[in-house]
């Protein structure tokens, strides 16, 4: 067993966006994959609680890159739990070249449910030696509380809350937005978000920081609402996302996307 567990991968053409660098949906499932890889060598995977029809979901996912791998680029990705207790566990990560180029940093926040019924298990049924707590931190900031976004500033009690600033999106989650859970997959999530936006704003500018919260699920058939609001900064462009149930608003996802110039 290995505190800090890592990996090197190629960046094959398939695996990139229009501006020939890693994509951030495959990232975000590298990611993914090598948290379960790790978890896995712990002991503490979602094999060991098959018994208890249990598994690993994400809570709370944050990237923050300062540039990305290219096509036919080797890179790394490594990984180590932060914290553990009997509520959660912070899970965090490096993504860098084989010679030690920093490329960004990762930090999750990781939750274990009930396969059948949905609910939070906890982890207290889960055992982790110390010297496998590493208890890095990675040099980025934690995730930020959600903001509510309302679509109009009519509302008479929107202190504190965002206006959205274009009109709503609706979407109806599909077939191939689904994973083994039954539920909404991480990856389709980030992809939603990505294609609001154009190939002329991503030919510009690159996405320098994601965070992603995960308020309720969203499963199969489920018709949406994403409202958006926009502001610029001197950190560069921000987009504040939040994905809602259209029949009674009920809060899915809220997301922040920070994009800088290239």
């Amino acid at each position: 067993m290995e505190s800090i567990y890592k990996e090197i991968f190629f960046l094959s053409a398939g695996e990139a966006n229009a501006e020939q660098e890693m994509s951030l949906p495959i990232l975000v499932a590298k990611l993914i994959d090598i948290a379960t890889t790790h978890a896995n060598s712990l002991g503490i995977g979602n094999p060991s609680m098959l018994e208890i029809h249990a598994g690993w979901v994400l809570s709370r996912l944050t990237v923050e890159m300062d540039s990305y791998p290219k096509v036919n680029d080797d890179y790394v990705i490594s990984t180590w739990v932060e914290s553990f207790n009997r509520h959660f566990s912070e899970r965090a990560f490096s993504i860098s070249s084989p010679n030690g180029k920093i490329y960004g940093y990762a930090r999750s926040v990781w939750m274990v449910m009930d396969t059948i019924d949905h609910t939070n298990v906890g982890l207290s049924h889960l055992s982790l030696p110390e010297n496998m707590i590493s208890g890095i931190k990675p040099p980025i900031a934690r995730q930020a509380k959600h903001t509510q976004i309302i679509e109009s500033d009519d509302d008479l009690n929107c202190s504190g809350k965002l206006v959205a600033t274009t009109p709503h999106f609706d979407y109806r989650f599909k077939y191939c937005d689904l994973d083994s859970y039954r539920h909404v997959n991480t990856v389709r999530y980030v992809t939603l978000l990505l294609n609001r936006f154009s190939l002329e704003e991503f030919d510009s500018t690159f996405v320098k920081r994601l965070e992603l919260s995960f308020l309720h699920e969203a499963k199969y058939g489920m018709e949406t609402r994403l409202l958006r609001s926009d502001s610029n900064d001197e950190k560069g462009a921000l987009s504040c996302f939040l994905l809602q149930k259209s029949i009674d608003s009920t809060p899915l996802l809220f997301a922040r996307l920070l994009r800088s110039k290239r």
